[in-house]
């Protein structure tokens, strides 16, 4: 059976991730510049099989749909060309929220290499009640994939950056009824979790179509 987590809301985790010293510094709304959250994508775009997963760095059942079905996914479809997949990021709690923004300061080359370590070793480094501590786990994640210390605290104290992913998660979310994660959209077609042969029959029908 698929459990769901309730949603955090948008504000809570902004609040959260603002509130840890050090941490994300929001900037004066009257002179910050909009910033444009993208999705990371990977495979093909001309793939005729589409498939977006909304997760959170911090859900174990989304860790568990990396190891036992995103990989064999990756390996007969995204590689192959046959699908195109887009990870959009949930944020429940600060732990989340900065995981994903020292994520997306690996860029596209570092991006998805990232996500598989945040996810394999999602117990390791959310592990602690003190949000010092799983800072410091994050930024050895983000040295690990070739990020320096200066680079690293840039991104981390990036409080525009953090509010326009909040805002963008929240938008995502409410347009496409998410409520859990993770949550799948296969051609546009919404998806609790799921194991891979049930994932797997699914592409193939929409590639027989």
């Amino acid at each position: 059976m698929t459990m769901f987590k309730p949603l955090a809301s948008g504000i809570l985790a902004l609040t959260l991730a603002l509130g840890l010293g050090g941490i994300a510094q929001a900037q004066d709304a009257e002179t910050a510049t909009p910033i444009e959250i993208k999705d990371f994508t990977l495979g093909s775009p001309d793939a005729p099989v589409k498939i977006t997963e909304y997760a959170s760095f911090t859900c174990s059942h989304c860790a568990r749909f990396h190891e036992t079905t995103f990989k064999p996914l990756k390996a007969e479809y995204i590689d192959t060309g046959k699908v195109e997949f887009t990870l959009r990021e949930v944020y429940f709690d600060r732990y989340g929220l900065w995981a994903a923004m020292m994520a997306r300061c690996g860029g596209d080359m570092r991006y998805f290499g990232i996500t598989d370590i945040l996810f394999e070793t999602q117990s390791e480094w959310a592990g602690s009640e003190d949000p010092n501590v799983v800072v410091e786990n994050i930024k050895k994640i983000g040295r690990t994939a070739g990020m320096d210390d200066a680079t690293l605290d840039a991104c981390m104290k990036d409080g525009a950056k953090a509010e326009a992913m909040v805002a963008r998660f929240e938008e995502n979310m409410k347009a496409d009824g998410v409520e859990g994660t993770p949550t799948l959209f296969v051609n546009g077609t919404k998806h609790a979790n799921m194991a891979y042969p049930e994932l797997k029959a699914l592409i193939e029908a929409e590639l027989a179509k």
